[in-house]
């Protein structure tokens, strides 16, 4: 069957492609659909636009869904994509976290952390800022001690100068120089006025009327007695007696101005106005010294919040770790310090130091774990569990627990031991109870050779170490009964302090045992 280009016979797959831009196309259609849609048009012309229209249909459906399977693949690919870009960046956002919070715990971490650190060198006992303070305050007192001193001191040239009993004082200098001006001064207007003075005016002006007017003479010596009589000292109604008494007057009123028992003088003004400066500045003084105390006081505060807060606790391990590593060492054990390392339990720091026994101990390889507290919110029961806890984390055999004498417990006694672990009571600055520590240590120290026992001559031997560590434990219960009686019964001191020592012995001779018996077992 053939329809304008749609042949039923042999399949043609051969395309004529004319220039006119259509292309020539013979079909075989062995689809029986197709066949049946196709017979249902009679007219060739219908059939050929009904064949042209289903292929057209056909193309267009066909790429359709080629593009819906790209589409899907695209969309496939860019999941993936973004999938992998989003686990990138989550990646990064945790390294960049994790990077960030060991920084800020680097140098804000409470325990360890550099800006605590350098806080605490700032505002410790001793510490810059204290010391920058009191340079400051010690050097500026001194100095100005010094300039006061040497400027209006008792001893200083301003005060030697206004002494009025100093014989070249201000004063007197002034009174002198005031005194001799005067004298000067009224014998020259008294010799003007003396006839004696044959240079004086009252002689020139004498002998000048005489001669001009002797017929007036008796007249004259009328006029010029009346005159000797204006300038004669007897007379006090005088011209002269009233000159000269106003001089005196302006001579006690200078006087007077440099005079320190006049209340209103000069020279009282002044003094008064230099000792109100001192007392302003003696005043000004104290106020900087009371700020300067209260300042300092602060810090004091500060300090003793300090000893009772996390960096006190820390120096107190120090200490404990310093007092093992010192026994261990001269006891060719390793003693090492582990309160910032974590253990076997994951994240777990607990366990300070850790002594491991040395080769030519019997019970080689052993290890006792330390834990060091100051802190007041530990119990004995709370002191058990971290000690078991440690015990497990620093794969130890035996645990030493130390409180500090200033934190323990109220009621606990200075020694106790509790299955395998051990518990004391030490002062770090009072080196009388090094001995229980020292009791603690050697303890532990048997306890582990114990553990290790294979012979009958070892059971022996740990039989006398038994016995050994009771009596330890008998004679620091006595010691602790001692210290108490030293701090209650002050009649009985003597003998109370005789008893500590004989007990002491006891305790360090039993500690030998243990030495030596543990010693005998390499």
């Amino acid at each position: 069957m053939t329809t304008n280009g749609i042949t039923g016979g042999a399949p043609n797959t051969k395309a004529l492609l004319n220039g006119s831009g259509y292309m020539e196309l013979n079909l075989q259609v062995s689809d029986p659909e197709l066949v049946e849609a196709l017979s249902e048009r009679e007219d060739e012309s219908e059939r050929h636009d009904f064949a042209l229209s289903a292929l057209k249909i056909g193309v267009i459906a066909l790429r359709q869904a080629q593009g819906n399977i790209d589409a899907d693949s695209i969309r496939k690919e860019g999941m993936r994509i973004v999938e992998n870009v989003e686990n990138r960046l989550e990646s990064h956002r945790a390294g960049v976290t994790k990077q960030i919070g060991d920084s800020l715990q680097e140098y804000f971490d409470p325990n360890s952390g550099r800006f605590n650190e350098r806080v605490n060198r700032l505002i410790e006992n001793g510490g810059d800022i204290e010391r920058v303070i009191r340079q400051r305050v010690e050097e500026d007192g001194r100095r100005l001690v010094d300039n006061l001193g040497v400027h209006i001191g008792v001893d200083s040239p301003l005060m030697r100068t206004l002494d009025p009993n100093a014989t070249n004082g201000l004063v007197t200098q002034l009174r002198q120089s005031t005194e001799a001006t005067l004298t000067v001064q009224r014998e020259a207007i008294l010799s003007e006025f003396s006839l004696d003075n044959s240079g004086g005016a009252l002689k020139r002006m004498v002998d000048e009327l005489t001669k001009s007017h002797g017929e007036v003479s008796e007249a004259l010596k009328m006029e010029v007695a009346s005159v000797k009589a204006d300038f004669s000292l007897d007379n006090e109604d005088s011209a002269l007696s009233r000159l000269i008494g106003r001089v005196e007057l302006a001579q006690k009123q200078i006087s007077s101005e440099f005079s320190l028992d006049a209340e209103g003088s000069a020279l009282a003004r002044m003094q008064k106005t230099l000792l109100d400066t001192l007392e302003r500045q003696r005043v000004t003084n104290e106020r900087f010294h009371v700020e300067v105390t209260g300042a300092l006081e602060a810090m004091k505060a500060r300090e003793q919040e300090a000893k009772r807060g996390t960096r006190h606790g820390l120096e107190f391990e120090d200490a404990v770790f310093n007092f093992v590593s010192a026994r261990s060492q001269k006891a060719g054990d390793f003693a090492t310090e582990t309160g910032t390392i974590a253990g076997r339990i994951p994240r777990s720091r607990v366990g300070d130091a850790v002594v491991e026994l040395g080769a030519e101990r019997a019970a080689a390889g052993s290890r006792i774990v330390v834990e060091a507290k100051k802190d007041g919110s530990y119990t004995l029961a709370k002191a058990r569990a971290e000690i078991e806890i440690a015990r497990k984390n620093r794969d130890a055999e035996i645990g030493l627990f130390v409180f500090s004498s200033t934190h323990a417990p109220y009621g606990l006694e200075s020694f106790n031991r509790l299955g395998d672990d051990i518990f004391v009571v030490w002062d770090s600055e009072d080196t009388s109870t090094d001995v229980v520590f020292d009791a603690g240590l050697s303890v532990a120290l048997a306890l582990c050779t114990r553990a290790k026992a294979h012979s009958d001559k070892v059971g022996a031997d740990i039989a006398a170490i038994e016995e050994a560590i009771i009596a330890v434990e008998k004679q620091v219960e006595g010691f602790d009964e001692i210290t108490r009686l030293t701090t209650t019964i002050k009649n009985n001191s003597e003998n109370v302090l005789k008893r500590a020592r004989i007990m002491s012995g006891t305790i360090e001779r039993q500690i030998e045992i243990l030495n030596d018996k543990v010693g005998g077992l390499r």
